[in-house]
């Protein structure tokens, strides 16, 4: 499976992230499209076009739970590539000392711009230990297998 890993980060919380999120998909023998948005574009790293089975991006979280604007640009260089993508899950990093209200909160705008149903992945500050590890290697797992299984036709017919 092609998978386009897209992140920004200010400080390299959400780099670290995306490393460890970038590695479980390599581990599982995925193809990752690894692009930083503070210095690639989409048409820089994929000038044939941007066709993925999976979309995965990443922010930290701005002012009052904004996205970075490296992250719209970005989003707005990949929506008039592919459109908006069913397949894209969002991940991210913030700090609940600013709020709940604002804790991660461009990951949750990244979701429901696009409209996905995708679990999201938020984690405090930076990933910390065997907790934070494993808590992203299963979410990393789960949107994996929710990309590989094809949706049913009949959803009252699938058996897992």
């Amino acid at each position: 499976m092609r998978i386009l890993l897209a992140y920004c980060s200010l400080s390299g919380n959400t780099r670290d992230v995306a490393r460890m999120v970038r590695a479980r998909c390599e581990a599982l023998g995925h193809a990752v499209t690894w692009i930083e948005t503070d210095i690639q574009t989409l048409a820089s790293v994929c000038p044939d076009g941007a066709d993925h089975d999976l979309y995965v991006l990443g922010a930290w979280t701005d002012n009052a739970g904004r996205t970075p604007v490296e992250m719209k640009r970005f989003i707005a260089e990949l929506v008039d590539a592919v459109g908006k993508p069913r397949q894209l899950a969002a991940f991210g990093t913030g700090e609940t000392q600013w709020g709940a209200e604002y804790y991660c909160g461009a990951v949750r705008r990244i979701a429901a711009f696009f409209g996905t149903d995708y679990p999201t992945l938020e984690i405090e500050q930076m990933p910390h230990g065997e907790r934070d590890a494993l808590k992203i290697e299963r979410w990393t797992d789960t949107i994996v297998a929710r990309t590989e299984t094809p949706p049913h036709a009949d959803p009252a017919r699938f058996v897992a």
